[in-house]
């Protein structure tokens, strides 16, 4: 069945860095966009970023364009998200994607 395993997150404090990576199986993954969501407290999951199944073409929120790179490794079947110039208004719990399938979800706080 359809897996997404979300991993790499944590407490960094405003300024840092954190790359998160989703971890897939199930499916051919090299034939499927794959985006990542985040939902903070309070508010609704929204998109961060998309990248086509070749990897040739990508999307960003605008919220966070300049800051964060959406890659994969088709090789490795993995997703990756690179988080820089983190905000606290970038904390929240970060999901993998992949039509109506999703991760468990990797929690991102940023603090000092």
């Amino acid at each position: 069945q359809v897996q997404l395993v979300e991993s790499g997150g944590g407490l960094v404090q405003p300024g840092g860095s954190l790359r998160l990576s989703c971890a897939a199986s199930g499916f051919t993954f090299s034939s499927d966009y794959m985006s990542w969501y985040r939902q903070a407290p309070g508010k609704e999951r929204e998109l961060v970023a998309t990248i086509s199944p070749a990897g040739g073409s990508t999307s960003v929120a605008s919220s966070v364009k300049g800051r964060f790179t959406i890659s994969r490794d088709n090789v490795k079947k993995t997703l990756y998200l690179q988080m820089n110039n983190l905000k606290p208004e970038d904390t929240a719990v970060y999901y993998c994607n992949r039509g109506s399938r999703w991760g468990q979800g990797t929690q991102v706080t940023v603090s000092s």
